[in-house]
């Protein structure tokens, strides 16, 4: 194992009943219905996306389809809201998948995700010539070329070669009873 490191991530206050009865916690696909009601369809195809290129860094425990999103500093952890808690955690290093924040911001709206500023310059005068803009061109059936560009660019939300901000977001795939070092209600 490697060494620990302190987490934050806001969730449902219904967690600390599934915390209770089994001692663990994982997101399931009704928790992202009901939270995204309408949307939640919109998600379902960035995270199924996301669940096998993250994989490939953290196996996924069977049982879990969807991460847990978590805070990596405390300074730009989510506030807590009503109805939710806000648990600080602590987790080995070596279960926690990082990338930059915008980088996934891009993901969830469907946008492409440069290598460098001149390539997304180039990728921009790209969709210009189509009088497009990313999440229209994936969306779309008439622009298949640049879904597919866009979705093939999301390989990058892991290399931090060339990063959007500083800032970064994680995901660990459970959350187990032990790891809890403070719960914010």
């Amino acid at each position: 194992m490697g060494s620990k490191v302190k987490v934050w991530t806001k969730q449902h206050a219904d967690i600390l009943s599934d915390l209770e009865k089994s001692g663990r916690y994982i997101v399931k696909k009704e928790y992202i219905h009901q939270k995204m009601g309408e949307h939640a369809q919109l998600y379902f195809e960035v995270y199924n996306w996301y669940r096998k290129a993250a994989e490939k860094i953290v196996l996924a425990p069977g049982d879990v389809e969807y991460p847990i999103w978590v805070s990596l500093n405390e300074n730009e952890k989510i506030g807590n809201s009503g109805g939710n808690v806000l648990l600080e955690i602590e987790v080995d290093e070596d279960i926690l998948i990082t990338m930059d924040m915008d980088k996934w911001g891009r993901i969830v709206n469907y946008m492409y995700i440069p290598k460098s500023e001149a390539d997304q310059e180039e990728h921009d005068r790209m969709l210009e010539n189509y009088n497009t803009n990313d999440c229209s061109a994936y969306m779309s059936p008439f622009f298949p070329v640049i879904k597919k560009k866009i979705q093939k660019s999301w390989d990058r939300l892991f290399d931090d070669s060339y990063t959007l901000t500083p800032v970064r977001v994680g995901t660990i795939w459970e959350l187990r009873k032990e790891w809890i070092t403070n719960i914010y209600m």
